[in-house]
């Protein structure tokens, strides 16, 4: 269960880019906290600012005007940071160079500690890691990228998040670029990680339905803001936002099976 320990907090947390009348509003005044070990859904449609939010919880973006807090500090040293927070992203592919081999660059991922293992440990350690995503070593073994699938990519994700054991981990659609089959195991392997490294995981979606399922909280945005949250049931079974009813009724069937 989560811990009362706030991870992240938002205070009037605002993001613009651009300046004047070509000015835009990414992220508008949200507030909010997120708790060691939670699991919370950013869940909307296509350009409501979930993503940008969550390269602000990143520290890829820092806001504009308003407060954001990581453990009760601004984000000011982004390799530190990075240390403690980590991606999963929509497209395995694009996180990986297509030029080396899936060995050498998950080893690369030690580069980012402060203390770099010895090439031994380094070596048995990604092999743990592949082990825990259902990779046996010699499956990758000079291997680069384009030869594997999309499913096997995204595992290539979550095994370096094993490697680096994050205290956050930031999912971006994690599952949408995959089939039903692969989607459940990499959900399966993500509660994995949670268990194991005590993560707190914040889920990027436009998909209600997934965010339901492995939630403990739902943060609904709309145009920049969170126009509403609370626990899955409360935000399904009684939605007061038209912004919740239509993301509901992308998922008609399951939506009726709720409300009756």
């Amino acid at each position: 269960m989560p811990t009362e320990t706030n991870i992240f907090k938002a205070t009037n947390a605002t993001m613009t880019f651009g300046h004047g009348k070509k000015q835009v509003t990414a992220v508008d005044k949200v507030n909010f906290t997120i708790a060691d070990e939670e699991i919370v859904s950013l869940v909307g449609s296509s350009g409501c600012g979930k993503s940008v939010l969550a390269k602000m919880m990143l520290g890829l973006y820092h806001p504009t005007s308003g407060e954001f807090f990581f453990k009760g500090k601004p984000i000011t040293d982004q390799r530190a940071h990075w240390r403690e927070v980590q991606p999963v992203f929509q497209d395995p592919f694009s996180c990986f160079n297509q030029f080396f081999t899936i060995r050498s660059q998950l080893k690369a991922s030690f580069g980012i500690l402060n203390t770099k293992p010895s090439n031994k440990e380094m070596e048995e350690r990604v092999d743990q890691a592949l082990l825990a995503v259902n990779i046996k070593p010699p499956e990758i073994e000079g291997k680069y990228p384009f030869e594997l699938s999309g499913g096997q990519m995204q595992r290539m994700l979550l095994a370096r998040i094993f490697i680096l054991r994050p205290k956050v981990l930031i999912a971006d659609e994690p599952t949408s670029m995959v089939d039903a089959c692969v989607r459940a195991n990499i959900l399966d392997y993500l509660m994995k990680l949670k268990e194991e490294l005590k993560m707190t995981i914040v889920f990027i979606t436009h998909d209600i339905g997934l965010a339901y399922y492995v939630s403990d909280r739902l943060f609904i945005m709309h145009k920049g803001q969170i126009v509403e949250h609370g626990s899955p049931d409360d935000v399904t079974l009684r939605p007061k936002s038209q912004v919740t009813l239509n993301l509901l009724d992308d998922i008609p069937d399951i939506h009726r099976e709720w409300i009756k």
